[in-house]
C-alpha cells in the first residue's frame, strides 16, 4: 500500500527535477531547425529534447504568408536523470556500461565573499590524499575589522564537509553600499562577445554576485552565450581592472560530407614486418602486406552527410551553418553495396585495395617473387609467382597457385590446383598440400599430398607421395626414382627405380592412401604398446613372487606394484581403442572398390617394390613394358596399357 510519506517523497523527486528542467522558447521555420537551434543553447544532443507546439507554422503559398513556427522545447527529463547519476561518481559509457571515474588528488580549496551584509563561505573538499583546509586560515580571513559576527560550527561543518559548490552564509558584516564592487558591460559591435570591466570593492564593500553580472547582461539585450562557468570562476578568482569575457556568441557547426569508413588499413606505411612481442626480433617472413578478405566481408561504411547545427550571435540572431553535401562514392571490381546503402561489402574472396582511391578485391595476387621482400604469403584467392620461391618461404592460398620458376624446400598450400612450370628441390624439408591436381616439371625429396591427380613432365626423386587418385609421370624422361608414393587409382611413369638399385622405390595402388598410413601408424604403436605390456608384466610378476615370499613389500616396491598395475590397464584400455580403429580401417580397405594399377612402359628395375591392394610384388629383374595388377587375390603381371588419366588438357582454365 503506497503511503502518504511515498507520495511526498515523489512529488519532492518530481520538484526536484522540474527545478532542475531548462527550456527556451524558439521561432524558426521548420521544427527541425528549433530543435537544431534549442540543442545549441541547451547545450544537449537534439535527440534528448521535448517540445510543446505553441503557435504552428505555415509555408504560405509561393512565400506569401509564411508563418514561423514557436515552440517551447526543454530537455527529456530522463536525460536529466542520466546525467545527474553520471556526477555521482560513475560515468556511463558509449556502449552503456558504467565506468569507474578516475580518483585525482587535490587540496580542498575555500572562497569567503561578501554578498549584500552577508558573509558567506564556499568549500570544495581535498580529493584523494589532497591537503585539506586550514581551519585557522579560514577564520583569519573571516575576522574582519567590519565583520560584526560568525558562526564558527557551522564553519567547522562546511570544512568538513563542503558547501555543494554554493556559498554559504556564515557570518555578517558592516556592509557600507558606497564601497561596493562596480563593473560595466562592454558589448562587441559584431554582437559575438561580451565582456565586463570590474573594479574591486573597497573596505565593507560588498563583492561581485554571479547573479547581478548575469542580470546586467540580460538587461543590456544579451540572451545567448552567457557563460556561467566563466561567471563563476570570476565570482572565485575575480580579476579587477581587465576585461574579462562573460558571454560569446554561439557559433554553428558545418555538417560534415560524406565519407567511407574503411575497416582495412588504408596506409601501406603501416603494412610491413611483424615485431614478435616477446622477442622483439622481427621476423621478415611474416608480413601484414596482403589484407585478406572473405566474399560478404564489410570493407567499408558509408558515413551519411549531417545537417549544420545553427548558432546565435548574443542578442539571439541566427548564425545560418552549412549543411554536409551527399558527396558520390565510386568502388572498384569485386566490393559493392549492401541493400542498406551504406555498407560496403566484398563480392569475391581475395586482396582489398584502394585502387586510384576506389575500394577493390582482388581475386589475383600477382608477385615476382617470394622471397625476403614479399615474406611469406598466405592469401585468399589465387597466387601467380612469375619467379622463384626461395628456401624457408611459405605460399598459401584458397584457390590456385602459378609458380613459374623453382621452389625450394618450403610448404606450398593450395585449395585448388597447383601449377609448378619447373621443379621443386625440397631437400627434405619441403612439403606440398594440393586440394586438386597439382601439375610439375619434376620434385625432388618433397612431401606431397594430393587430393586429385599428381601429373609430371620429367621426374619424381625420392619423395613421399600421397595422391587420391593419379600419378602420372610423362614425357622423355618420366622417370620415378627412390621415395614412397600412394595412389587409389594408378601410378604411370617411363622408368620406375634405378639401374644401380640404391635408391628403394616403393609404389602402393589400389587402396585409400590415407587410411593405409593411419594403419601402419596404429599397428605400430600397438606394437609398441604389446611390448612395454609384455615388460611390465614381467616386472610385476616378479614384484606378486617377492610379496609371496616376504608377505610384505617395502614401501618402495609395493607404490612400484601399484603404479605398473595402473599402467597395465590404461595399456590393456588403450589397446582396445587401438584394435577397434584398425578393424575398421582394415574392413575399409578390404571394401574399396578401386583395384589399382601401376603402368610402366619403359623399364621397371630391380629393387622396386610394387603394392596392389595387400599382394607384393617385388621386382627381381628388369621388366619391360609392363602393367601390373591385382586379381585372383595375388599381384599380376600383363601387357602395358596406356594411363586411363587424358594428361594433354592440362589443368582446368590452363593451356
Amino acid at each position: 500500500m503506497i503511503s502518504l510519506d511515498d507520495i511526498r517523497e515523489e512529488m519532492k523527486k518530481r520538484l526536484e527535477l522540474d527545478n532542475k528542467l531548462h527550456h527556451v522558447e524558439v521561432h524558426a521555420s521548420s521544427v527541425d531547425e528549433a530543435l537544431a537551434d534549442a540543442a545549441v543553447q541547451l547545450d544537449v544532443r537534439s535527440d534528448s529534447l521535448e517540445y510543446e507546439v505553441i503557435e504552428r507554422g505555415s509555408d504560405g503559398f509561393l512565400g506569401i504568408g509564411k508563418k514561423p513556427w514557436k515552440l517551447k522545447i526543454y530537455q527529456d527529463p530522463a536525460t536529466i536523470v542520466k546525467k545527474t547519476e553520471g556526477q555521482t561518481g560513475a560515468v556511463a559509457s558509449v556502449e552503456g556500461g558504467v565506468e569507474e571515474e578516475k580518483i585525482e588528488e587535490k587540496d580542498g580549496l575555500f572562497y569567503i565573499r561578501h554578498f549584500g551584509s552577508s558573509i558567506k563561505l564556499k568549500v570544495i573538499p581535498p580529493v584523494g590524499n589532497g591537503r585539506p583546509i586550514d581551519e585557522k586560515e579560514v577564520l583569519d580571513m573571516i575576522k574582519r575589522p567590519d565583520t560584526e559576527s560568525f558562526d564558527a560550527e557551522l564553519i567547522h561543518k562546511y570544512i568538513q564537509n563542503g558547501t555543494d559548490g554554493d556559498y554559504q552564509t556564515v557570518g555578517i558584516y558592516a556592509h557600507v553600499s558606497a564601497a561596493d564592487s562596480m563593473f560595466t558591460v562592454d558589448i562587441a559591435k559584431d554582437m559575438m562577445s561580451a565582456t565586463i570591466v570590474v573594479d574591486a570593492p573597497a573596505q565593507s564593500g560588498s563583492d561581485l554576485t554571479a547573479e547581478q553580472i548575469r542580470v546586467s547582461l540580460k538587461n543590456q539585450g544579451v540572451l545567448a552565450g552567457i557563460n556561467m562557468d566563466r561567471i563563476n570562476e570570476f565570482v572565485d578568482n575575480p580579476v579587477y581592472g581587465t576585461p574579462y569575457e562573460v558571454a560569446h556568441a554561439v557559433m554553428p557547426q558545418d555538417g560534415h560530407d560524406s565519407y567511407l569508413e574503411y575497416r582495412f588499413i588504408t596506409d601501406e606505411s603501416q603494412m610491413g614486418s611483424i615485431e614478435d612481442v616477446e622477442s622483439g626480433v622481427i621476423d621478415y617472413k611474416k608480413n601484414n602486406k596482403i589484407q585478406n578478405v572473405v566474399e560478404g566481408q564489410v570493407l567499408a561504411v558509408k558515413i551519411l552527410a549531417t545537417r549544420g547545427v545553427g548558432g546565435k550571435t548574443i542578442d539571439g540572431h541566427y548564425l545560418e551553418a552549412k549543411n554536409g553535401k551527399d558527396i558520390p562514392i565510386q568502388l572498384g571490381q569485386n566490393a559493392e553495396f549492401d541493400r542498406d546503402g551504406v555498407t560496403v561489402r566484398a563480392t569475391k574472396s581475395g586482396q582489398v585495395l584502394l585502387v586510384n582511391g576506389k575500394i577493390t578485391v582482388e581475386p589475383i595476387l600477382n608477385l615476382d617473387a617470394v622471397n625476403i621482400k614479399s615474406g611469406n604469403v598466405d592469401f585468399l584467392g589465387t597466387v601467380i609467382i612469375k619467379g622463384n620461391v626461395e628456401d624457408g618461404f611459405d605460399v598459401k592460398a584458397s584457390g590456385d597457385i602459378d609458380i613459374g620458376g623453382t621452389v625450394g624446400k618450403s610448404c606450398i598450400q593450395a585449395d585448388g590446383n597447383i601449377i609448378l612450370h619447373q621443379g621443386v628441390f625440397g631437400k627434405n624439408e619441403g612439403s606440398i598440400k594440393c586440394g586438386k591436381s597439382l601439375w610439375a616439371k619434376f620434385i625432388q625429396e618433397m612431401t606431397v599430398d594430393v587430393e586429385e591427380n599428381l601429373i609430371a613432365t620429367d621426374s619424381l626423386m625420392n619423395c613421399n607421395i600421397t595422391a587420391m587418385k593419379n600419378i602420372v609421370v610423362y614425357g622423355k624422361k618420366a622417370q620415378i626414382t627412390g621415395g614412397n608414393l600412394f595412389a587409389t587409382e594408378e601410378i604411370c611413369a617411363r622408368t620406375v627405380g634405378s639401374p644401380g638399385g640404391g635408391a628403394t622405390t616403393t609404389l602402393t595402388v589400389g587402396v585409400d592412401p590415407r587410411a593405409k598410413k593411419r594403419l601402419d601408424e596404429l599397428l605400430e604403436m600397438q606394437s609398441k604398446l604389446t611390448m612395454e605390456l609384455e615388460n611390465l608384466q614381467l616386472e610385476i610378476d616378479n614384484l606378486e613372487n617377492i610379496k609371496k615370499t616376504r608377505k610384505k613389500l617395502p614401501v618402495e616396491k609395493e607404490n612400484r606394484l601399484t603404479a605398473d598395475n595402473s599402467r597395465k590397464e590404461q595399456i590393456i584400455e588403450e589397446n582396445r581403442g587401438l584394435t577397434k580403429e584398425i578393424n575398421e580401417l582394415q574392413e575399409h580397405l578390404r571394401s574399396l572398390k578401386a583395384i589399382g594399377r601401376v603402368k610402366v612402359e619403359g623399364t621397371t628395375y630391380p629393387g622396386t617394390k610394387i603394392y596392389v591392394r595387400d599382394a607384393l610384388d617385388e621386382v627381381q629383374t628388369e621388366v619391360s613394358s609392363c602393367t601390373f595388377f591385382y586379381e585372383n587375390t595375388m599381384a599380376q603381371r600383363g601387357k602395358y596399357e596406356p594411363p586411363q588419366l587424358d594428361v594433354s588438357k592440362g589443368p582446368e582454365g590452363y593451356n
